[in-house]
């Protein structure tokens, strides 16, 4: 008997999880248009894909906080605390 398409789904995911090295996550959530239509502009003007752009965004931002922080201070634990998920 054949699969069906939520057991391909499934099997899918559970492949893409393991084949990354920090582990690609899902991300199932909806974003104001306008914010969407900016990712577009931007991924447009970068020659990158919308997820390469997020990406992008997110981690420059990430850095940007980090080099405001001393490591190993209270604000550095603080913050790499809230990301584990």
């Amino acid at each position: 008997m054949a699969a069906s398409n939520a057991e391909r789904q499934r099997a899918y995911r559970a492949r893409r999880a393991i084949a990354s090295t920090f582990g690609d996550r899902r991300l199932n959530l909806w974003i104001d248009g306008r914010a969407a239509n900016a990712l577009a502009r931007l991924a447009a003007h970068h020659g990158l894909t919308r997820r390469a752009m997020l990406e992008r965004i997110l981690n420059a931002a990430d850095q940007q906080v980090q080099g405001d922080m001393s490591p190993g201070s209270e604000a550095w634990s603080a913050y790499f605390a809230a990301g584990r998920s």
